[in-house]
């Protein structure tokens, strides 16, 4: 009997310290994190598309012949690398930059390798993949709960499976990744949007509004991503402290009067890197993006145009009928002027576009760079 009850509490004892996270000081803040996606379905699920197998070194068959004297050498050394590289191979090139409260990372690896990588490190943070375009370098996860935000006792940790399923933080997040190549390096940028439950006005249910997105959270995601990449927690911990140490002021964004335009008082590449970050976090849908040309391509359905937005019926849906509720397309584009930066608003042709939609666009870019 008293084996069984030291056995009790030692097991408690564990459940108690489990609750701590050594990610919570990565970011010089309390970001505890711990997700579990509400969406069943497997995290690691690749698309057909995206043909990393084909590309990987692991997938082709050697070329050339091979000799036993080239079979001993390659053993030799093998054994020449220490247990530790084997296991967890260290990874140098990579930084954490920082612009105000935009924090992102830039990797010494090509675009390809990193995008097969940051798949992975989702599903091994507790996410799903909801949607993924590999040609325009962005993923998207699903809904996932932050269970590190449920209040912990040692009621709940001894219970924990039982009351697990019926605690619930009442908030949810889902996290946008977007990859760019830059000078043949790749910049990984990480927002999110949040999910609140909150009670009606007259108290007698809850509702879903959208939260605030969080800077920290978004920093303690990618300085996850770091360790995932192959760098140790406290070489990822100093590249946060030193991308936290000289923060460049953020520029005040202002509209070009009544005209659909953003002017900006800096340079092209930190303006690029602004309207990219405010297009993620205002969850545009985009299809493509050229640099050379300054040019966001995205797909917007203004929906405060006071036009009647019909729906398909059932029957127009099951015989493949046309959805009138069909997003046009836009170019974002972003203009340098010289030393500063004008953002405007394109039609799918190319051509400036001065209409309330394309004002709107602006207003949604402008309160997400504030």
């Amino acid at each position: 009997m008293k084996k069984h009850y030291a056995s009790m509490a030692v097991g408690l004892s564990f459940l108690l310290m489990s609750g701590c996270s050594t990610f919570n000081q990565l970011t010089g803040g309390e970001e505890a994190v711990d997700y579990k996606s509400t969406v069943r379905g497997d995290p690691l699920s690749i698309p057909p598309d995206l043909t990393q197998a084909n590309q990987d070194a692991r997938y082709k068959a050697p070329e050339g012949t091979a000799t036993f004297s080239d079979y001993a050498q390659n053993q030799q050394a093998q054994q020449g690398i220490s247990d530790r590289d084997r296991v967890l191979p260290q990874s140098s090139g990579i930084s954490v930059m920082r612009d105000g409260d935009l924090r992102w990372l830039v990797v010494d690896q090509s675009a390809e390798a990193v995008y097969a990588k940051v798949i992975d490190f989702w599903g091994d943070q507790g996410f799903t993949i909801q949607s993924q375009d590999p040609k325009a370098g962005l993923m998207e996860t699903d809904w996932a709960e932050n269970r590190a935000k449920i209040p912990e006792g040692w009621i709940r940790s001894a219970l924990g499976f039982v009351l697990d399923q019926v605690f619930d933080s009442g908030e949810r997040e889902r996290f946008r990744t977007r990859l760019e190549r830059v000078n043949g390096k790749t910049e990984v940028y990480i927002s999110h949007q949040q999910m609140v439950e909150t009670p009606t006005p007259d108290g007698a249910t809850f509702k879903w509004v959208f939260g605030k997105e969080d800077p920290g959270l978004n920093a303690a995601m990618l300085a996850r991503l770091v360790v995932y990449l192959g760098t140790d927690v406290k070489r990822a911990q100093t590249l946060v402290a030193q991308a936290e140490q000289d923060p460049n002021a953020v520029q005040a964004v202002k509209l070009a009067g009544d005209q659909a335009t953003i002017s900006l008082n800096e340079p092209f590449d930190r303006a690029w890197r602004r309207v990219g970050v405010a297009i993620d976090s205002a969850r545009f849908q985009v299809t493509d993006r050229d640099r050379s040309t300054g040019d966001y391509y995205v797909r917007y359905l203004d929906s405060d145009s006071g036009e009647k937005i019909e729906q398909q019926n059932f029957i127009g849906r099951l015989f493949g009928g046309k959805n009138t509720a069909e997003a046009a397309t836009y170019r974002i584009h972003v203009g340098d002027q010289g030393g500063n930066t004008l953002v405007s608003v394109l039609d799918d042709k190319g051509q400036p576009q001065s209409n309330d939609t394309a004002r709107r666009i602006m207003s949604v870019l402008v309160t997400h760079m504030q």
